[in-house]
C-alpha cells in the first residue's frame, strides 16, 4: 500500500497551469548557470577546504574532490533527464511522486528540507565569519564576540565563548528572506551580478596564488592515508551542493528541455575544474598542518605577503556565499510549495503572493527558522547533515530515472547515455558508497595507523545519528497528517468507495 500512490505526469503538469498556483516561467540558461555556480562554490572552497586539508586529506584534498566531483557528475546526468522531463517546482520530491509513489517521494521531500535548510544555516555561520573579518580589517569594528558566537560554541583551546547569537548569521538569512519574497528575476539579477564578482575573485586568487606554490608542500601526498582522503570526499562533498537546486527552478524555466541540463551540467562543470586548481595551489602555498583556519583562502595569501589581496578575497567570499545562500533557500521554499500543493503539508505552505508570484508565507516561515537555526547551532554538526541529505537524494533521484522513463516513454527531454540503467546505477551505487563514508573510511584509517576525528553517538556516526533522528520525525508526520490529507489518497478512496457503491447496493 505504501508504494502505490503515484501521482500521474499529467496530473502534476497540468496543476502547474492552476490560477493562483502557477510561477512564473523567467529563468533561462545564462540565469541557470548563474544559479548553479551562484550555489556551488561558497562555503566548500572559502571555508571546508582548510578544516578538510589539516584534518583529513593533506594535500590528496585534490582527490577528495575529484572524488566528489565525479559522483555529483553521474548525479547531475540523472538530475538532467528528469528536471527536463518533469519541469515542475519541487526537485526531486516530485520527480519520486511521479515514479516512486508518494511514501518515498515523502522521505526524499523531508530529506530535501533537510539539505536545504540546514545547508542555508550553515553557509551563513561561515557568511559571518567572512563578514566579522571585513568589517574589522576594512572599517576598524570589531563586532562583539558574544553576538558571533552562538551558546556551544568554543575557542581554539575547548575554551566556552559565552556567545548568545551569531548576530550576522541571522541578519544575512533575513535578507536573502526578503530578496525570495520580492521574486525569482530580481533574485537572479542579484545573483547573476554577485557570481561574476564571486569568479573573478576564485580567478584571481588562482592568478596570485600560483607563482607562490612551493611543491614540497605536497609532500607527503596521503598523510591520512586513502581512507583519509575518502572521508575527505564526504567532507568536502557539501562544496557541490547546489547544482541539484537548479533543478528545483525547472518550473520556472523558460525551456526545461534545454535549459535544465545546460544549467545543471554547465554549473558543475565549471566549478569542478576550478575546485581542483584552487585545492592543488591552496595546499602549495602553505603546509596542509597550518590550514586549520576559518578562512583558509584569504589566511594563504596573508601569508605571502599581500594583506591587500587578502582583504578582497575576503569580500569575494562574502560574495560567495550570499549566492550560496540565495539558492539554497530558494530551493528550500519550492520543495514545500510543492508538498503543500499535493496536500502533504497545509495549504498555506503553497499560497502564491498575488503581486509578486512567490511562496511568500513558505519564505517568510523558513526564513525566520533558518535564522534561528544558523545563529544558534555549530557549523560542524549543520554541514555533516546537510552532507547525509543530499547524497539520500542523488541515490533516490537515480533509482527514479529509469522508473520514470517507463512509466511515461512518452515525454520529452534530455536523456543520459547509455540507456535508461548505466548511469543511474553506477550513480546510486556512488552516491551510496559517500554515504557510508562516515563507517568505513575511519575503518581504513586505522588500519594503516591513522585516526580520523569522526563523532559516535550510541556508537553511531554523528552524522549518520541526525539523519536517522531527522528521518523518524518525518515518518511520524507523514502517518500522522501527511497520508491522511494526500490529494492523491483522497482522490483514490473517493475512486474505490465509487467503484464499490452498486455493488453495496445490491
Amino acid at each position: 500500500m505504501l508504494l502505490q500512490r503515484v501521482k500521474p505526469l499529467s496530473r502534476l503538469l497540468a496543476e502547474t497551469q492552476e490560477q493562483g498556483h502557477s510561477l512564473k516561467k523567467t529563468l533561462g540558461p545564462v540565469s541557470l548557470i548563474a544559479m548553479g555556480i551562484g550555489a556551488i562554490i561558497g562555503t566548500g572552497i572559502f571555508v571546508l577546504t582548510g578544516v578538510a586539508s589539516a584534518k583529513y586529506t593533506g594535500p590528496s584534498l585534490t582527490i577528495s574532490f575529484v572524488i566528489a566531483g565525479f559522483v555529483s557528475a553521474f548525479a547531475a546526468l540523472c538530475y538532467s533527464e528528469v528536471a527536463s522531463r518533469v519541469p515542475i517546482a519541487g526537485s526531486a520530491y516530485t520527480f519520486a511522486y511521479a515514479s516512486l509513489g508518494e511514501f518515498l517521494a515523502w522521505i526524499i521531500g523531508w530529506d530535501l528540507v533537510l539539505e536545504y535548510a540546514l545547508g542555508a544555516a550553515t553557509v551563513s555561520v561561515g557568511w559571518s565569519g567572512y563578514f566579522y573579518t571585513v568589517v574589522k580589517n576594512i572599517f576598524g569594528f570589531q563586532i562583539p564576540q558574544y553576538l558571533m558566537h552562538n551558546p556551544f560554541d568554543t575557542g581554539p583551546s575547548g575554551e566556552p565563548m559565552h556567545g548568545i547569537m551569531n548576530l550576522p548569521a541571522f541578519c544575512i538569512i533575513l535578507l536573502i528572506g526578503f530578496l525570495l519574497v520580492r521574486g525569482t528575476r530580481e533574485s537572479a539579477v542579484v545573483n547573476n551580478i554577485i557570481v561574476t564578482i564571486k569568479v573573478c575573485i576564485v580567478l584571481f586568487f588562482i592568478a596570485i596564488g600560483v607563482g607562490h606554490v612551493n611543491t614540497a608542500n605536497w609532500t607527503p601526498y596521503f598523510p591520512y592515508t586513502l581512507g583519509g582522503t575518502f572521508f575527505g570526499a564526504f567532507f568536502v562533498f557539501f562544496a557541490y551542493i547546489g547544482f541539484d537546486a537548479v533543478s528545483t527552478a525547472a518550473e520556472e524555466s523558460v525551456n526545461p528541455k534545454r535549459d535544465m541540463p545546460i544549467g545543471i551540467i554547465g554549473s558543475l562543470a565549471i566549478c569542478t575544474v576550478l575546485y581542483i586548481i584552487v585545492a592543488a595551489i591552496l595546499t602549495g602555498m602553505v603546509n596542509y598542518t597550518h590550514l586549520n583556519v576559518p578562512q583558509p583562502v584569504a589566511y594563504a595569501v596573508d601569508q605571502i605577503g599581500m594583506p591587500w589581496a587578502s582583504a578582497l578575497i575576503a569580500l569575494g567570499a562574502i560574495a560567495g556565499l550570499t549566492t550560496v545562500l540565495l539558492v539554497m533557500m530558494f530551493g528550500q521554499t519550492r520543495v514545500f510549495f510543492a508538498m503543500s500543493r499535493d496536500g502533504l503539508l497545509p495549504a498555506f505552505f503553497s499560497r502564491v503572493h498575488p503581486v509578486f508570484r512567490t511562496p511568500a508565507v513558505t519564505t517568510i516561515i523558513f526564513t525566520l527558522i533558518i535564522a534561528t537555526v544558523g545563529s544558534l547551532t555549530p557549523i560542524s554538526i549543520l554541514g555533516e547533515l546537510t552532507n547525509m541529505g543530499t547524497l539520500f537524494a542523488f541515490v533516490l533521484v537515480s533509482i527514479s530515472l529509469p522508473i520514470l522513463r517507463k512509466k511515461y516513454p512518452t515525454t520529452q527531454g534530455y536523456e543520459v547515455p547509455g540507456g535508461p540503467y548505466v548511469i543511474p546505477v553506477i550513480s546510486a551505487i556512488l552516491s551510496g558508497l559517500l554515504l557510508l563514508a562516515p563507517f568505513w573510511s575511519p575503518l581504513m584509517a586505522r588500519a594503516f595507523g591513522f585516526k580520523i576525528d569522526v563523532e559516535y553517538i550510541l556508537g553511531i556516526p554523528l552524522p549518520w545519528f541526525g539523519f536517522l533522528v531527522w528521518l523518524a520525525i518525518g515518518l511520524v508526520i507523514y502517518f500522522i497528517y501527511s497520508r491522511k490529507s494526500s490529494i492523491v489518497g483522497k482522490e483514490e478512496a473517493a475512486a474505490a468507495a465509487a467503484a464499490a457503491a452498486p455493488s453495496s447496493a445490491v
